[in-house]
């Protein structure tokens, strides 16, 4: 075989003349492997911060009310309504007088008063009450009017002002007492004297009058229409 001479070796890290020695840059490029034509990231130079993402962008802020201009502080408000004159309510009528019921049980003189109890009597039991019922005599006093009386005379009236029972007085009564039941009783007395006593009984009567004894009132002329009530109704004897 034919024998070559050998070539002289030639070291890679002498460049020869007019060649330029590579870069420190340029001999790590082409040390580094080839990564499947990937390119390689490029670090950013020094000095230059990364951009930020930016976020939300925030809503506007709201404007302010306006504030009142010195016109319209100064502007008055609504003056107040005045109040209503009240109309004048119309009068009211005047109340009739009350309507009194007069009833009489003939009896005489001296049986006068045992027929006012035995109406007293006639009176509670169909159910009128005890504090209901006023009994005047034109004559003499009634046994219960002097018996409440031994009691004293403060004791006497006031059972009158309680009200709790039946009432014994006499026909001259001059106390604004009103009930509504008035037994009067004409057991004795002047004649002349029994027109008034009846119109002061029936002052005091408010619904019903029972004249036990004297005359028929209707009969006797009696003012019966002077307080608007009818004419005398007759009781059993």
């Amino acid at each position: 075989m034919p024998v070559f001479p050998e070539e002289p070796e030639i070291s890679e890290s002498l460049p020869g003349p007019g060649v330029p020695s590579p870069r420190e840059s340029d001999a790590q490029a082409l040390n580094a492997p080839a990564t499947g034509g990937a390119t390689t990231a490029v670090p950013p130079a020094a000095g230059v911060a990364p951009a930020a993402v930016p976020g939300p962008r925030p809503a506007p802020p709201r404007p302010a009310p306006p504030r009142p201009t010195a016109a319209r502080a100064d502007r008055p408000g609504p003056s107040p309504r005045p109040n209503p004159i009240p109309k004048p309510s119309p009068p009211r009528p005047a109340p009739r007088p009350a309507q009194v019921e007069v009833r009489h049980v003939p009896a005489a003189e001296a049986e006068a008063l045992d027929r006012a109890d035995e109406t007293v009597d006639q009176l509670l039991e169909s159910g009128r009450d005890p504090g209901a019922v006023l009994v005047l005599t034109a004559g003499a006093a009634h046994p219960w009017q002097q018996h409440e009386l031994s009691f004293g005379e403060e004791r006497y009236w006031a059972q009158l002002a309680e009200g709790g029972d039946v009432f014994y007085a006499d026909a001259g009564l001059t106390r604004p007492v009103r009930r509504p039941v008035v037994v009067l009783v004409v057991n004795g007395g002047p004649a002349d004297r029994a027109a008034a006593v009846y119109a002061k009984a029936l002052q005091h009567a408010e619904a019903l009058l029972v004249v036990c004894g004297g005359a028929d009132p209707a009969a006797a002329g009696l003012p019966l229409g002077a307080t608007g009530t009818p004419a005398p109704r007759r009781l059993p004897a």
